[in-house]
């Protein structure tokens, strides 16, 4: 319904906007919005669709689990979060979902309880949080327009100070949530929460809460601000690339995958063109959901190991999950014409339309080229490799709902581009480039494929026969020592000052100069009281016999 609405609202371009005023202060009105537009009904479409996949497939995946229903309840917690946003156009009540989100996030990444979850949840919670305050400022400073529905001044009020500052805040907001550099650690770490809740996460809520809100705000951010943004997201999407091809943990390769796409996405995003960020945010929807779903598949039938080197012939035990994974992946590399085609290759297209300097032109393509380079590691080392897993195993395809949950997706994975491209786009963009720049898109997606190939047959041998090799790829695998800065750096040098502190302070002058010092003094002057009291007969007659002696002195 929500689909059909959305093409309705579309083709007579029609919105709805519902207002519950909740209270009123000093002629402030806190108000319960809700707009439905052909953008909110679209997206919030997908996340139906993906969510109600996921928690079919969750029925079998989470079988056996003693707290199945507390899963399944957080994860429509966590769905119903994700739409509060999706149909908010005021600040107040994007916050409660945007909240909502971080609040059942910490809950499902803990789902595991053990000493990984809980370090994985804190810094998903606490790298959070920086948004929740940004957006809390943001609230704070539209006071002063009198209404927090942004919806009416994006525009209009682009060049006032008020504005520029909000915008500021709310593209801080959307780093944090959507882990672009510097906050780009909490993602992989995010991992540690059971696979269906990756496949919703990094499909179509959390992570995307960001690229929607600045999809939404799109329209008042200065050049300057789109200029920060293009370069912070195009860095994250080259250092998640790159990192992919280092990482052996399958479900992290696919989370750094999706940190590259979300760069993607903001990069195009601050160079204008939103319309193209939105379809690229859902076409990634569907093949990201559908790649955790077959991870997930492989996981469980592995007994529960992720690394991949463990893998391998996977394709000879599970035929279908293998077919679905190797689809989405090549929708991922956008090979043409399944979905991840069509908004790849006109985000490059574009991209090569517009005057751009080098650097971000070079950027975009070669983390186009990482992108087909560690899918097809992945599938070699996943799929095509020698199987390095026990001698007594036992792998099959046989579970029906994990099937069903992936076969629902499978359709719009394959068709789902084409379908979206000539709803959202009915006059089609025009691209006017010569034949080499046209292919260039192609030649660089069969190059990464090659690179990819050749590399996952010779990187383990030269990781050991070379340390320098080895060194390197700690350092692109560890995504530029950001999880370390994420936490040793915010966190060391605080507690480190705040010993120095209490040694100086607390242990030092203050302590002299106050209680501890006074209460030395009280305590001497009270020993020498208590002296004078216990031998006070002793005292009085010494005293009388001083006085007396001192007095025959003075009368002879």
């Amino acid at each position: 319904m929500s689909f059909f609405f959305s093409i309705y609202f579309m083709i007579i371009d029609y919105s709805l906007m519902f207002e519950f005023n909740v209270i009123s202060i000093n002629s402030s009105c806190v108000v319960m919005s809700i707009l439905l537009d052909w953008m909110s009904l679209l997206f919030m479409s997908f996340v139906l669709f993906i969510s109600s996949m996921v928690i079919f497939y969750s029925e079998d995946y989470m079988m056996g689990d003693l707290n199945m229903d507390r899963f399944i309840m957080l994860v429509f917690m966590f769905v119903l979060s994700m739409m509060l946003l999706i149909i908010s156009p005021n600040l107040i009540s994007i916050l409660l979902g945007w909240d909502g989100l971080g609040l059942v996030s910490y809950c499902l990444v803990i789902y595991y309880q053990n000493f990984k979850s809980f370090n994985a949840g804190m810094i998903t919670a606490l790298s959070n949080r920086i948004g929740d305050v940004a957006l809390l400022m943001s609230i704070a400073w539209m006071l002063n327009y009198g209404s927090w529905n942004y919806i009416y001044y994006l525009d209009y009020m682009k060049e006032d100070y008020v504005m520029i500052l909000i915008s500021f805040l709310v593209v801080l907001a959307g780093m944090t949530k959507s882990a672009q550099i510097p906050f780009s650690a909490w993602l992989p770490a995010a991992m540690a929460a059971p696979t269906p809740v990756s496949s919703l996460v990094h499909s179509s809520t959390l992570v995307t809460a960001g690229v929607y809100l600045l999809i939404r705000f799109n329209f008042c951010f200065s050049n300057l601000l789109m200029m920060i943004l293009l370069f912070i997201s195009s860095m994250t999407m080259f250092m998640a690339g790159l990192g992919a091809n280092y990482e052996y943990d399958l479900k992290k390769i696919i989370a750094l995958s999706t940190l590259s796409q979300l760069g993607l996405m903001m990069s195009i995003l601050s160079l204008g063109e939103y319309m193209l960020a939105f379809f690229h945010l859902l076409t990634h929807a569907l093949f990201k959901a559908l790649l955790f779903m077959c991870a997930g598949c492989m996981i469980h039938n592995l007994g529960n190991h992720q690394d991949i080197r463990f893998m391998g012939g996977l394709i000879n035990k599970l035929p279908l999950t293998s077919c679905f994974f190797i689809i989405s992946n090549l929708s991922l590399c956008g090979l043409p014409f399944l979905s991840g085609f069509y908004s790849k290759d006109l985000i490059l297209e574009i991209s090569s339309m517009s005057y751009l300097n080098l650097y971000i032109y070079l950027v975009f393509f070669l983390s186009t080229g990482l992108t087909v380079c560690y899918t097809f590691r992945l599938v070699y080392y996943s799929l095509v490799g020698d199987f390095n897993y026990n001698s007594n195993y036992l792998l099959s395809d046989s579970s029906f709902y994990m099937l069903s949950g992936m076969m629902g997706l499978i359709f719009m994975v394959i068709f789902g581009g084409s379908l979206l491209i000539w709803i959202m786009f009915p006059s089609p963009y025009f691209i006017c480039l010569s034949l080499f720049m046209k292919l260039l898109t192609l030649l660089v997606t069969l190059m990464g494929a090659w690179i990819g190939y050749q590399f996952s047959k010779f990187s383990l041998f030269f990781s050991l026969k070379s340390k320098s090799f080895f060194g390197s790829s700690l350092f692109f695998s560890s995504m530029w020592n950001m999880s370390f800065i994420s936490t040793f750096g915010v966190n060391f040098y605080p507690i480190y000052l705040g010993g120095l502190v209490y040694k100086s302070f607390d242990n030092g002058w203050s302590e002299y100069l106050g209680s501890q010092n006074i209460y030395l003094n009280i305590k001497s002057l009270s020993i020498f009281s208590q002296i004078l009291f216990n031998n006070s007969l002793k005292i009085f007659l010494l005293m009388v016999v001083i006085w007396v002696s001192v007095l025959m002195i003075y009368l002879f």
